[in-house]
């Protein structure tokens, strides 16, 4: 059993399968860290300031959303936490593991193909590659 489980999520639809994952592997007296972590754009010559930051809170409020989502398939009696940061996906996910010392990250692969998979797979690559802690790789088609 582990103490604390970081389950990242990007609001697909696989979070049921993770979510019984996740149940089964935590302590009784464990907590549940739900993260999703929105992408953020900076300004650029071909977008305006306003734009950027209006995309950037339309990230930020589906992210919000996603974890928001996540937190209502857990069993309310289960220590559950939710979480937003910004920034990109994989170093975010291994750097909160570390700053909120999780024993454990549980995050899907979608199995999909093509570019989805590249963009999507290149994510949980970047995490199994580069964690200092225990990864499960939930595989859902």
């Amino acid at each position: 059993m582990y103490k604390k489980i970081l389950l990242p999520t990007d609001g697909s639809g696989y979070a049921e399968q993770e979510v019984d994952r996740v149940t089964k592997l935590i302590a009784d007296d464990g907590e549940i860290i739900i993260l999703s972590v929105a992408g953020k754009i900076t300004s650029s010559a071909f977008q305006s300031r306003k734009k950027v930051k209006k995309v950037n809170q339309v990230l930020k409020k589906e992210a919000e959303t996603a974890v928001s989502k996540m937190e209502k398939l857990f069993d309310p009696s289960l220590n559950v936490r939710t979480m937003v940061v910004t920034g990109f996906a994989a170093e975010s996910i291994n750097r909160v593991a570390e700053e909120e010392g999780a024993d454990l990250i549980v995050i899907s692969s979608s199995g999909k193909s093509g570019l989805h998979k590249f963009i999507l797979g290149s994510v949980v690559e970047k995490v199994l590659k580069n964690a200092e802690i225990d990864v499960l790789l939930v595989h859902n088609n």
